[in-house]
């Protein structure tokens, strides 16, 4: 819900992110500044558009977009999208995109999606639902991108998660701050920001942020990092494990990324004039180029990104490193490798 705190149960304020005393909050501050890097230089004429569920995350943000965008010539929107997954969630959504409107965000979009029936557990059928809907509405409107509320906490959170499940370098390099969806960039502002500053930010605006319950859900993994991992965490080694989780991202980033120019090199050098890729030429490159290689590859076959997983890497480097016969190599989508020929092919 979002409201002014001096008059509970009201609809949304008329909007103070850009009255003086606001703008004196260092949180505010901070939102806003965030807001403005993400947005210098962003190429395209469109508008942005801020993905806003209600919470002090995307409040925070909706609000500091409002507040700078204009003032770098940028349109601003805003979208929330109803899963239809809690009761009222309808009208909460209604009263997020009325305050979107008052505060003059334009377009203001409200956009029902059905989770139900989708691959995945809860979370991610409901994660591929909304940004299904956010990517539709983004071309919709023309937008230059999309803008994202997840803070430093949440990259923190996604490196606990990427450890528990044994993940290389791409998974603890978590969320990045930009990147491209079916040709739509997706921006995260926030990443360097600490939760808290969006709570207070939204305390010195006036508004009154909608607490998911599951976010509180013990039944999600996220929910238990967030209630019970990072707090005993930052008991046993103090506040700053949050900061250097979330730096551990950025680092591994760029470490991925120098890797990943090397790994389509090798990719090209690798190509064989009959289709397909060399055994020979696969097997000179370093495992940690190889592998990467090797994953390009099986992607650019078709095979699901968010399917495939170290499994069928590994499998496909056997074929390479550890050849003793075996057959095929099943990919997600139905795709088959096998090596023939001195080649890895299909």
């Amino acid at each position: 819900m979002v409201r002014a705190r001096s008059e509970p149960g009201s609809p949304a304020p008329r909007s103070r992110p850009t009255g003086d005393r606001a703008a004196l909050a260092p949180a505010v501050a901070a939102v806003r500044l965030a807001v403005r890097r993400a947005l210098t230089g962003l190429p395209g004429a469109g508008p942005v558009l801020v993905a806003c569920s209600g919470g002090a995350d995307s409040l925070a943000l909706a609000a500091a977009t409002a507040f700078v965008a204009p003032r770098l010539g940028r349109r601003a929107g805003l979208v929330t999208v109803d899963h239809g997954l809690q009761s009222g969630s309808a009208e909460r959504a209604e009263r997020v995109a009325r305050w979107g409107r008052e505060i003059g965000l334009d377009p203001v979009e409200v956009v029902p999606v059905i989770v139900a029936g989708r691959p995945g557990g809860p979370e991610a059928a409901a994660r591929e639902a909304r940004y299904d809907a956010l990517l539709a509405a983004a071309r919709r409107y023309g937008a230059a991108g999309i803008l994202l509320g997840h803070t430093r906490d949440d990259q923190a959170e996604t490196v606990l998660l990427a450890l528990a499940r044994g993940a290389g370098p791409r998974g603890l390099a978590g969320m990045p701050p930009r990147r491209e969806r079916d040709g739509v960039p997706l921006l995260r502002p926030l990443l360097d920001v600490p939760r808290d500053d969006t709570r207070e930010a939204c305390a010195a605006l006036g508004l009154t942020p909608w607490e998911d319950p599951h976010n509180a859900d013990p039944a999600y993994a996220r929910s238990r990092v967030r209630a019970d991992v990072l707090p005993a965490l930052v008991r046993a080694l103090g506040p700053g494990v949050v900061d250097n989780l979330a730096r551990t991202a950025r680092l591994l980033a760029a470490d991925n990324a120098a890797l990943d120019d090397v790994a389509a090199a090798g990719l090209s050098a690798a190509r064989a004039a009959e289709g397909g890729l060399s055994v020979d030429g696969l097997a000179a490159l370093p495992a940690a180029v190889r592998t990467r290689v090797l994953h390009a590859w099986a992607r650019e076959l078709g095979a699901s990104p968010a399917a495939l997983s170290h499994r069928h890497v590994a499998a496909l480097d056997a074929l390479v490193t550890d050849w003793r016969g075996q057959g095929a190599v099943h990919l997600p989508g139905g795709l088959l490798v096998r090596r023939h020929a001195g080649r890895l092919t299909t």
